[in-house]
């Protein structure tokens, strides 16, 4: 167990200091975190609902920091580059992102012409109205971010290890929890006009070439 929440302790601090140098990508991952809270104890009460907060407010907040706001030059506080950075990310990266997203943005576009389609292979309802046309796109949504969580996680089994694996899907199901504390002052900081953190608490090792936290 020590040596699983080492390894989970390690793709949380890569995943900060790799990808989340933009203040505005930081305060918007705040508004994701609290957004995926909310949906977590929606899940108990109304799962499609929750469903819909994840995937229209809390996931669109999220990704659109990674893709828009995120620097993709080269990384001067970690000496890597942007292609050196995706390569080596454990989770979906940025192609890995677009692929996912797709398949989400069609979902409601098969859920509205060819509902037949679908309920041959999943157990959907036909719709009468725009309420139904909502909640059976909600829990397609559903059903996709369990699928995408349990896929990759399945796909690191083999390019990783189990133990890896199970990191990556129990970070990102604490993410929420994670990014809220962490990133709980960078609206304060982007309201002062600091656009980038200076990443002051990363130091760079350059003779084992790797970025380590202070103690």
């Amino acid at each position: 167990m020590i040596q699983f929440f080492e390894t989970l302790k390690k793709q949380r601090w890569d995943d900060h200091r790799y990808y989340h140098h933009s203040r505005i990508n930081q305060s918007l991952h705040l508004v994701s975190a609290l957004s995926f809270l909310t949906a977590y104890f929606l899940l108990f009460t109304d799962p499609i609902a929750a469903s819909l907060l994840a995937w229209l407010v809390a996931m669109t907040t999220r990704q659109s920091g990674h893709f828009f706001f995120e620097p993709k030059g080269y990384d001067e506080v970690n000496k890597a580059t942007h292609e050196y950075k995706e390569e080596i990310k454990v989770g979906y990266n940025l192609n890995r992102k677009i692929v996912l997203l797709a398949i989400w943005a069609a979902i409601p576009v098969l859920v509205y012409f060819n509902p037949v389609f679908l309920q041959k292979f999943v157990a959907l309802n036909t719709f009468t109205n725009t309420e139904g046309f909502i909640r059976q796109t909600g829990l397609l949504w559903l059903w996709l971010g369990v699928g995408g969580v349990l896929f990759r996680t399945f796909h690191l089994f083999f390019i990783h290890d189990v133990e890896a694996a199970f990191a990556w899907m129990t970070k990102i199901l604490t993410d929420p929890f994670h990014d809220a504390k962490i990133y709980a002052t960078s609206p304060l900081y982007l309201l002062r006009g600091q656009l980038i953190d200076p990443m002051e608490h990363i130091e760079y090792d350059e003779e084992n070439l790797s970025s380590i936290k202070p103690s």
